[in-house]
């Protein structure tokens, strides 16, 4: 069996805590997609655990796969199992050979590359954490990129080099106007370099025998029975195909994506749990629209201000504060058509708590006409007015105690928010998060004994 977790809309949902949650009860936990671009943050008995790039399942003891959707930051990968292994944890990652390598000049190139966005007058800056995933993936696309199977081939890999380096010089000196010989940055360009590093990188995976088949991996395991957990990154409205373009990642954080990225055939993810992972209200780290932002006057300012304090609004990759907005249902309604949502999770409610107000936009008002989901432009969106419900509030409660308790401790008008969200988007509960903690979610499903 199969289960997919996905982000319902801009990213930091806190997909990480359930796919912490219930890789419990996975065998194999598989990243489709991205990079240490995402963030994913998992809390253990009060031990706080923040991962970017290897699978969160990690904290479990479950075997992690990085599959071939992904590219993969070897320095990130080795830091982080080597952080957990220091913490007392024995993490088993392995990566796909198909996955794609982000080089020292592809971080380079991306941070040159947003300085020039910025600077453009029209401003059309994506706000990337600068981790280098965009470029990379354009030459996997450009048929030019550098794969895990090729660090563990000395020649190949620097046939590649002599291919890619210079065209990157190129671009940095000649369309840039950037003199290398003058920049600290310069061995990032520097193929004998990169060749020494990058075979030794090869070398550490070979002798820990990290590198897998992924196709031929996961079906072996999947025909044996196993179950199989694929974790996306980043969220539904930031994905490349069906996010608000051109503010979105480089890749398919919607369930489509786990067939793609891991060679698991879309019969059988098909055939699994997709379990869509809402944040009770909306953040956004980085440029692009946001129509329930909470922006306007001081009071809105304040009031984004508390939720973003009470719920740790601030980029776990990039450090940087969140954008705060209104729960969103055209968005939600978008991210369960084009994922198949058989269930949601519902976290940070415990964050709304105390609130004097709540509201959630049910609806766009653009150009005298309702919409009931997003527009495809991100030029139409940003036009988008929201039509808001406004809804009960409730008081703080013991989230420890409620976790216990089970779903009939929350607060009712809790529960008839949560009922409101599953009734709109036509889709069940099948969690709630009430607090970082593992122990901290109300499950109601649990999507392996459906």
């Amino acid at each position: 069996m199969t289960l997919t977790i996905v982000g319902s809309q801009l990213g930091d949902e806190g997909k990480g805590a359930l796919v912490d949650r219930w890789g419990g009860d996975a065998d194999v936990v598989v990243r489709y997609q991205g990079g240490d671009n995402a963030g994913h943050t998992v809390v253990e008995g009060g031990t706080e655990y923040k991962l970017s790039l290897v699978p969160s399942g990690a904290v479990r003891g479950t075997v992690g796969i990085l599959g071939n959707g992904c590219v993969v930051n070897p320095k990130t990968l080795f830091t982080e199992i080597d952080d957990l292994r220091e913490r007392g944890l024995d993490p088993d990652v392995r990566v796909a050979r198909r996955a794609h390598v982000i080089m020292p000049y592809h971080r380079v190139l991306d941070g040159i590359e947003e300085e020039v966005k910025a600077d453009d007058d029209a401003g059309d800056e994506v706000g990337t954490t600068g981790r280098g995933i965009g470029p990379t993936y354009e030459d996997k696309a450009g048929r030019r990129g550098i794969r895990i199977a090729d660090l563990l081939a000395p020649d190949v890999l620097r046939e590649k080099l002599e291919y890619a380096v210079p065209q990157k010089r190129a671009l940095v000196e000649d369309v840039y106007g950037l003199d290398l010989a003058e920049d600290d940055r310069a061995e990032a360009f520097d193929v004998d370099a990169l060749h020494e590093e990058f075979t030794r990188i090869g070398e550490r995976l070979a002798d820990e025998g990290m590198t897998v088949n992924c196709s031929d991996y996961l079906n072996r395991r999947s025909d044996a029975g196993d179950r199989i957990l694929f974790e996306g990154a980043q969220g539904t409205h930031i994905d490349v195909d069906h996010g608000n373009y051109p503010f979105v990642t480089s890749s398919n954080p919607t369930a489509g994506g786990a067939a793609v990225g891991s060679g698991l055939g879309v019969t059988t993810v098909g055939d699994g749990e997709v379990v869509g992972i809402v944040k009770a209200y909306l953040s956004r780290v980085g440029s692009g629209p946001l129509p329930t932002e909470l922006d306007g006057d001081a009071e809105e300012e304040a009031l984004a201000d508390d939720i973003r304090e009470k719920g740790g609004e601030f980029g776990t990759v990039t450090g940087r504060p969140r954008r705060i907005g209104w729960l969103d249902l055209p968005m939600l309604r978008h991210a369960a058509r084009v994922s198949g949502f058989t269930g949601v999770a519902v976290n940070h409610v415990d964050v709304l708590a105390g609130l004097d107000e709540l509201k959630a936009c049910t609806a766009y008002e653009l150009d005298g006409d309702e919409l009931d989901t997003v527009p495809t432009t991100t030029e139409r969106w940003e036009r988008c007015e929201p039509v808001y419900e406004t809804l009960d509030t409730w008081e703080p409660f013991d989230s420890a105690a409620v976790a216990e308790e089970g779903y009939d401790a929350l607060p009712e008008a809790a529960r008839e928010y949560l009922e409101f969200v599953a009734d709109e988007i036509d889709t069940p509960v099948y969690a709630v998060g009430v607090g970082p903690d593992r122990e901290e979610t109300v499950e109601l499903t649990n999507p392996f004994d459906e």
